[in-house]
C-alpha cells in the first residue's frame, strides 16, 4: 500500500493501450492507487498487478504482491513464471470476452459451413455455381473446451441448430450438447465430426493436442478452428493434414510465435484463414470492474472470484 493506506494497482499491461484502463479504473475505484510500468513507484508498495505480456523476470521486483490479474483469459503466460513464485494468479472472466468469442466461433463455423471459400476462389474466377450445403442439424461440430468461453460458444452454437458435440475435463451437462470427457470421450466426439473448434486452456495435457494423430480421427474433409492457444496446435502436422486433404480448411486465431512471421505459410495457404490473436477483446468498461471487485474481496480477507488452480493450471 502507498503511504496514505490506498492499496495499490499496477498496469502492467504491454502491446496494450493503457489509457483507456487508466480511465475506467479512475471512474470505478478513486480511492486505488493506480500507477503505469513506465512510473511504478517503490516495488514494495505495488499490491496488485493486472498482467499482459510482461517481459520474463519483469514482476520479480514485486515481492510483496497479494494477487496478479490477467488481463485476457488465458493464464498459460503467469502459471509458473519464476519472479511470481505463489503470488495468486486471477483469470479474467467477463462478458466482453464471452460475448466476442460466441460472435468470432460462430463467424468462423458458418464460414466453413458455407463454403465462404469455395464462393471466393469462384469468384475470383467469374463462376457462377451454387452448391447446396447440409442443414445446421445435420452438420457436427465439436467445441474442445466447455469452461467461461467455450461452454458460451457450444450453446450458441446449438441454438442455430448445429449438432453440437462438447469435450471437457469432467462430466457436466449443457443443454443442447452432448458432452464427453477422458481420453475415450475424445475418440467419441471426433467420430464423424465435421468442424472442430478449439477452445481448451493450454496445460501440458493439452498442448500439442491438434496434432497428426489427431486429424486422422477426423472425417475427411474436416475443417478445424483454433481460439485456444497456439501451442495446441503441432503446425507442420496441420499443413501435412491440410495438403492431403484429410484437413478441408483451417481458422487460425493463435499461434505458438506471435506476430505470426512474414515467411510463415499459413499466410498464403488457400486454405487456411489467418486472424491475429483476435477473437475477443477484453473491455476495460466492464473488466475493470472485475478486478475492482476482486481487489475488495481481497482486502475484505476473501477469496477472489476467479483463482487459478496451480495444480490445474488454470
Amino acid at each position: 500500500m502507498n503511504t496514505q493506506g490506498q492499496a495499490v494497482l499496477l498496469l502492467a499491461c504491454f502491446g496494450v493501450d493503457a489509457e483507456p484502463w487508466a480511465r475506467a479504473f479512475a471512474t470505478l475505484a478513486p480511492d486505488v492507487d493506480l500507477r503505469g510500468a513506465d512510473a511504478p513507484g517503490p516495488p514494495d508498495e505495488i499490491d496488485y498487478v493486472l498482467a499482459w505480456n510482461v517481459p520474463a523476470g519483469g514482476l520479480r521486483a514485486y515481492a510483496r504482491l497479494k494477487a496478479v490479474f490477467s488481463l485476457g483469459a488465458g493464464v498459460d503466460g503467469l502459471v509458473g513464471r519464476p519472479d511470481l513464485g505463489e503470488t495468486p494468479v486471477v483469470r479474467m472472466v467477463d462478458e466482453s470476452l464471452a460475448q466476442g468469442m460466441v460472435e468470432y466461433v460462430l463467424m468462423s463455423v458458418l464460414r466453413h459451413h458455407r463454403d465462404a471459400a469455395l464462393y471466393a476462389r469462384q469468384q475470383a474466377r467469374k463462376l457462377w455455381i451454387p452448391h447446396r450445403p447440409p442443414l445446421a442439424q445435420d452438420r457436427v461440430v465439436g467445441v474442445l473446451g466447455l469452461g467461461e468461453l467455450g461452454g458460451p460458444c457450444a450453446s450458441a452454437l446449438a441454438g442455430i441448430g448445429f449438432q453440437v458435440r462438447g469435450w471437457a475435463r469432467t462430466p457436466r451437462s449443457l443443454p443442447g450438447v452432448e458432452v464427453f470427457w477422458g481420453a475415450a470421450g475424445l475418440s467419441r466426439l471426433l467420430q464423424g465430426c465435421e468442424i472442430l473448434v478449439c477452445l481448451l486452456p493450454l496445460t501440458p495435457d493439452t498442448a500439442g493436442l491438434l496434432d497428426a494423430d489427431l486429424f486422422a480421427r477426423l472425417p475427411r474433409g474436416a475443417c478445424v478452428i483454433n481460439v485456444g492457444r497456439g501451442a495446441h496446435l503441432v503446425e507442420a502436422d496441420l499443413l501435412a493434414a491440410l495438403d492431403s486433404g484429410q484437413v478441408a480448411g483451417a481458422t487460425l486465431d493463435v499461434f505458438d510465435r506471435e506476430p505470426l512471421a512474414a515467411d510463415h505459410p499459413f499466410w498464403t495457404h488457400p486454405s487456411v484463414v489467418v486472424t491475429p490473436h483476435a477473437s475477443a477483446f477484453t473491455h476495460p468498461e466492464s473488466a475493470a470492474a472485475k478486478v475492482v471487485a476482486d481487489i475488495r474481496r481481497i482486502e475484505a480477507s476473501r477469496t477472489p472470484t476467479h483463482l487459478v488452480d496451480r495444480s490445474r493450471g488454470y
